[in-house]
C-alpha cells in the first residue's frame, strides 16, 4: 500500500504543472489574480429571506401572530440588508475590476454605493409583493386544477420562477451587475422556466406548467398574459458590426400586448415582433411576424396516417375473415345395425 501511495505522490508534480500550463495558456475558465467575485451562496440565500418576506408564513417560520409578526419582519429585513449591501458592493467592485479599474478605488465608490442601492430596493419590497399577489391569484384564476392560493404559493413552479424574476428585475433596474442573473439562473434550475431579468413583465402573469419556457432579455410582456410549458420568446439573429461582433443594447425579443394567451410549445421571435392583445396563439406555432389584436393563430392540423405492426394486421384480418360452416353428417341408419346383427 505505501509503494502504491509514493507511486501516486510521485506523479502529482506532473498533474500539477499540467493544470497550471493550462490555466497560463487560458484564462477564460478562471479567476485568479483578482480581488472581487460575488458569493452565489450568500445570494441563494437572499432569495430564501426574500421568499419569507414576499409569502410571510409559507418560507421559513410558520408559527407567525400578529404578536410576533412586526418583529420577525425586522429581523428579516436587517439580514436581508445587511447581505444585499455586501454582495451588491461586491458585483459593483466586481464589475469595476474587470473593465481594469484600480481595486481600491472601485471598493471605496462601491462601499458607498451598494448602501444607497439597497435602500431603494428595499423601498420597492411592497409593491413587488402587491404584483405578486396578482400574480398568484392570475394562477388560481387560470388553472382550474388549483383548489386554493396555498397550494399555488407553495406548489407552483411557475409562481417561483416569477416571484424570483421580479425580486431580480428591481436589482436589474438598479444596473446591479450579476446578481440578477445568479437569482433567475438558480430559478431556472429549480423550476424549468428561463426568465430574463432585464424583460418587462406586466401584473397578473401566469406560467403554466412552467417547464421549457424560455423568455429573452429585450422581452415586454403585458398584463394579464398565460402562458404555458415550452413557450419561447426568443430571436431570430444577433445583429453584428462589421467586424462580425454581436451588437448589444438592441431590441432581439417580441412584444406581447395585454390580455394574450400562448399555448404550449409555441414559438415567437424577433425584435420586432408584436403579439396583439386579446390574442390566442396555439400550440407549436411558429411566428416571427406580428399580429394584429383579437387575432387566433393555430397551425393547421397534420394528416394523420395510421400503420398497423404486419404480426397485428395479420390477427385482424385473420380474425375478421369469415369461416365456412362446420358440414354436419347425417345420422347412421338403425337399419345397418339390424343387418349387422342378423349375419
Amino acid at each position: 500500500m505505501t509503494s502504491v501511495r509514493t507511486e501516486q505522490d510521485a506523479e502529482l508534480p506532473a498533474l500539477v504543472e499540467g493544470l497550471l500550463e493550462s490555466y497560463r495558456s487560458e484564462p477564460r475558465a478562471h479567476h485568479i489574480n483578482r480581488r472581487f467575485l460575488p458569493s452565489r451562496d450568500e445570494i441563494i440565500e437572499i432569495i430564501g429571506l426574500l421568499l419569507q418576506l414576499m409569502y410571510p408564513g409559507y418560507y421559513g417560520r410558520q408559527d407567525l401572530t400578529d404578536q410576533n409578526l412586526p418583529y420577525h419582519t425586522g429581523v428579516l429585513l436587517s439580514t436581508v440588508r445587511d447581505k444585499l449591501q455586501r454582495q451588491i458592493s461586491v458585483c459593483l467592485c466586481y464589475h469595476k475590476e474587470a473593465h481594469g479599474e484600480c481595486p481600491d478605488a472601485a471598493e471605496r465608490f462601491s462601499r458607498h454605493h451598494a448602501v444607497e442601492l439597497t435602500k431603494a430596493f428595499l423601498r420597492q419590497l411592497p409593491a413587488i409583493r402587491s404584483t405578486l399577489i396578482l400574480d398568484v391569484q392570475a394562477a388560481y384564476d387560470g388553472d382550474p386544477a388549483a383548489t386554493h392560493l396555498d397550494e399555488i404559493i407553495l406548489a407552483y413552479p411557475g409562481l417561483l420562477a416569477v416571484t424570483v424574476y421580479r425580486i431580480a428585475h428591481a436589482l436589474h433596474e438598479l444596473e446591479v451587475p450579476l446578481m440578477p442573473r445568479i437569482m433567475t439562473e438558480w430559478a431556472h434550475a429549480h423550476t424549468g422556466a428561463d426568465i430574463h431579468p432585464g424583460a418587462s413583465i406586466g401584473p397578473r402573469f401566469f406560467i403554466d406548467h412552467a417547464t421549457g419556457v424560455v423568455i429573452g432579455e429585450t422581452s415586454t410582456i403585458g398584463e394579464n398574459v398565460k402562458l404555458y410549458q415550452g413557450v419561447t420568446l426568443g430571436a431570430l439573429s444577433h445583429p453584428r458590426d462589421d467586424q462580425g461582433r454581436v451588437i448589444r443594447g438592441t431590441k432581439r425579443h417580441p412584444s406581447v400586448e395585454d390580455n394574450v394567451t400562448l399555448y404550449a410549445n409555441a414559438t415567437i421571435l424577433g425584435g420586432q415582433t408584436v403579439v396583439g392583445a386579446s390574442t390566442i396563439v396555439g400550440g407549436s406555432v411558429f411566428l416571427s411576424h406580428s399580429v394584429e389584436p383579437f387575432s387566433r393563430v393555430a397551425v393547421k392540423p397534420p394528416e394523420l396516417q395510421l400503420r398497423l405492426a404486419r404480426s397485428v394486421a395479420r390477427s385482424a384480418e385473420e380474425a375478421a375473415t369469415p369461416r365456412p360452416a362446420p358440414v354436419e353428417e347425417p345420422p347412421p341408419d338403425p337399419r345397418e345395425d339390424v343387418d349387422a346383427a342378423e349375419e
